[in-house]
């Protein structure tokens, strides 16, 4: 356990590393584990025009850009300080919402005075189901509702979208098209794409009481925006998939981004081989899986290699189907909704750095670096375990089968035994010993 700890696993129960040296499959997450966990935003679409993304978007259309900044402003958990002396700005929060956040400072976004101009009235927190996240504004030009999330997502919501002039035009098949092929463009190139779109809300149907059970407005959406954020692969963890992929392990991809993007990283990463097998059932979606017979997961399990679009019960239910499969299943996570999936594991591997508390009570290994390569080494370690002690089981029987055999045979012959029970007990600690002499 201390020799695990400094290549940064910190163990939490004991027999967790003999059952990692039997561990057939490895269900890891993308973001933090097989890439670096910081994402800047590398390519926009803004009012149906592909930008530069440090362009000013105020000088295409003032209306507009207002709307994009106040989404920005408004609708995320991180914040932006702006020191005194004129420094760099302090952006935090989540990876992508500081991607974000900086990529809004970069078009010339106010952070402070965004905020100070409009009024939040109810806020519809990030959800793993529904990959987005809402926020209700109150600002002199009225009541905005503000969406964020899994950009196909959020354009299927969406029933028109802001023009070069700050008009609403209707979303129709064709301009529907045109967004989903710039999706499907970035998320090939590994791009994380999060949309932004926005509609408008009488202050009259906002009640003044109980607002907290108001559920914000979810269709009839105006597409403001969409921006592909970039996470690159961890240093190191193609040749740490190609080590597992030889010891006999398989590593599958369990992951919340686009399909595409999964398929790219899982490309890159080495989990799928860039011969063209990337389709059915190698790859699937969370929400296909989810809607199979339990029957139907557990003959498709073992073939699922990437599963993108996924929620924590998808990772759970796919857990469960590995396992009465047979495999001996580790798991890594984060999340707090991930503790089911790292509980049911046969090996639960939390995050240390960007992991939560129940998910590390819920884990039996905390990996301290985030890295995937630290998950390969864990392996290596339970191995070695398990080839130590069948070195020793195999050294004891053969030392103790030779001392009962000269005993048996001088018994026979001369009637007396050369050694006694306890000398038999201990000859194979004096052999070792002058071996090793």
């Amino acid at each position: 356990m201390r020799k695990m700890m400094r290549d940064k696993a910190l163990v939490r129960r004991l027999s967790s590393c003999e059952t990692m040296g039997s561990a057939t499959t490895i269900c890891s997450d993308k973001t933090g584990t097989l890439t670096l966990n910081k994402m800047t935003v590398v390519e926009a679409h803004f009012i149906g025009t592909r930008l530069d993304p440090c362009d000013d978007v105020r000088a295409i259309s003032s209306s507009s850009a207002a709307l994009l900044i106040e989404g920005i402003a408004q609708n995320t958990t991180g914040t932006v300080f702006l020191p005194e002396d004129g420094g760099a700005a302090d952006v935090t929060g989540s990876p992508t919402e500081k991607a974000i956040l900086s990529w809004g400072l970069k078009i010339g976004m106010d952070f402070n005075d965004v905020r100070s101009k409009s009024s939040v009235l109810h806020v519809f927190p990030f959800n793993s189901e529904k990959k987005r996240g809402g926020v209700a504004v109150q600002s002199d030009t009225g009541v905005h509702i503000h969406w964020k999330g899994a950009a196909e997502l959020v354009l299927s919501s969406c029933k028109s979208w802001l023009s070069l002039d700050g008009s609403v035009q209707p979303m129709d098949a064709q301009k529907r098209n045109v967004y989903k092929k710039s999706i499907e463009d970035m998320a090939k190139s590994s791009l994380r794409c999060v949309a932004f779109a926005y509609c408008q809300c009488d202050i009259e149907k906002i009640p003044k009481e109980d607002i907290a059970d108001w559920k914000l407005p979810e269709e009839d959406l105006t597409l403001l925006g969409i921006v592909g954020i970039k996470d690159p692969c961890r240093p190191g963890v193609r040749n740490a998939v190609q080590l597992c992929k030889n010891a006999g392990v398989k590593v599958r991809m369990v992951t919340g981004d686009n399909i595409e993007t999964a398929k790219a990283i899982a490309l890159e990463c080495g989990i799928l081989d860039a011969n063209g097998v990337i389709s059915e059932p190698f790859v699937i979606e969370g929400k296909a899986f989810r809607e199979m017979s339990e029957i139907a997961r557990g003959e498709i399990a073992d073939k699922i290699t990437v599963m993108g679009r996924s929620s924590p019960n998808d990772k759970l239910l796919l857990v469960q189907a590995l396992k009465r499969k047979g495999h001996v299943v580790a798991v890594t996570g984060d999340g707090t909704n991930d503790a089911p999936a790292l509980h049911e594991a046969d090996i639960g591997l939390a995050m240390g750095m960007s992991g939560t508390e129940v998910a590390k009570e819920s884990s039996d290994i905390i990996i301290l670096d985030d890295d995937f390569t630290s998950v390969v080494k864990v392996v290596r370690w339970g191995r070695s375990v398990y080839a130590n002690i069948q070195k020793f089981i195999q050294f004891q029987l053969t030392v103790n089968v030779a001392a009962l055999v000269i005993n048996v045979i001088a018994a026979v012959s001369s009637g007396d035994v050369p050694l006694n029970a306890v000398e038999v007990g201990t000859s194979p600690f004096f052999f070792q010993l002058f071996f090793n002499l």
